[in-house]
């Protein structure tokens, strides 16, 4: 069994945002030589999230909105963890409800996807670096 392991490195230039993460993924299936097995794709933060969905302009607006009415970022007061200096206890709400990760079976050395489905990395307390580890293992 192979295995491989690839960190994607982010620094957002706003507090929030998505990004297809897709096209980098499958560079790193290409670079492992797997063609049969499974790739994880996960979060090193507790602020930032990997998830599946389609890659479509409203659909982006509607999660920022979706998301910020489930838990606003302000009033930063309205949360306890905010008590110890922090203002991004809603960026750990947020992290939470996207998901920390996401699995992709690996077929014939390719991602096999659903149609419309692509790999998004959603960041919720930017403005500094943050890592993803992409860890493939298979044939």
């Amino acid at each position: 069994m192979k295995t491989f392991r690839q960190e994607l490195v982010f620094n957002l230039p706003a507090r929030r945002g998505f990004v297809n993460i897709t096209a980098k993924v499958a560079e790193c299936v290409r670079e492992s030589g797997v063609r049969e097995g499974l790739v994880l794709v996960n979060s090193m933060h507790i602020s930032s999230s990997i998830f599946i969905n389609d890659h479509e302009g409203g659909l982006l607006e509607d999660w920022e909105r979706w998301l910020e009415k489930l838990a606003p970022e302000k009033p930063h007061d309205q949360y306890r963890h905010n008590e110890t200096g922090e203002d991004n206890a809603d960026a750990h709400l947020k992290r939470t409800i996207m998901g920390r990760e996401t699995v992709v079976a690996i077929t014939e050395g390719k991602l096999d996807f659903g149609p419309w489905e692509q790999i998004f990395y959603g960041e919720f307390d930017g403005l500094r670096r943050k890592r993803v580890l992409v860890k493939i293992i298979g044939e």
